[in-house]
């Protein structure tokens, strides 16, 4: 399983950005998704995660801000980010939990640059 996401960018205080993350390889053998950041000098956080049935989770700091989803057959993972914050700076990674086969294995995409300022 290959994880590829996209969407980065400079934004100002109040805007949006959508990160796109596309599944390859055995795509079908992908359980749960989720992004997550890492802000410099800080650990890497959960931002939201989704289950293959659309259940979503959110971190209490983009609750209401952030929507999580996902297309099962396109095997694409999005995250649309409204109302930025500063301190939603960070680099964004999309991960992807493997079942069946792949049970017990965590894929990581490369992480995407976003950054929140004036």
């Amino acid at each position: 399983v290959q994880l590829q996401a996209s969407g980065g960018g400079l934004v100002h205080p109040g805007g949006s950005l959508k990160l796109s993350c596309q599944a390859s390889g055995a795509t079908v053998s992908i359980a749960d998704m989720g992004w997550y950041r890492q802000a410099p000098g800080k650990e890497r956080e959960l931002v939201a995660t989704v289950t293959t049935g659309g259940t979503t989770r959110y971190a209490d700091s983009v609750e209401d801000r952030f929507t999580i989803s996902r297309h099962n057959a396109r095997a694409t993972l999005d995250l649309q980010m409204d109302r930025l914050r500063p301190e939603d700076t960070a680099v964004y990674f999309c991960k992807a939990k493997g079942r069946y086969d792949y049970r017990g294995q965590v894929f990581w995409g490369q992480g995407t640059q976003v950054t929140v300022s004036s």
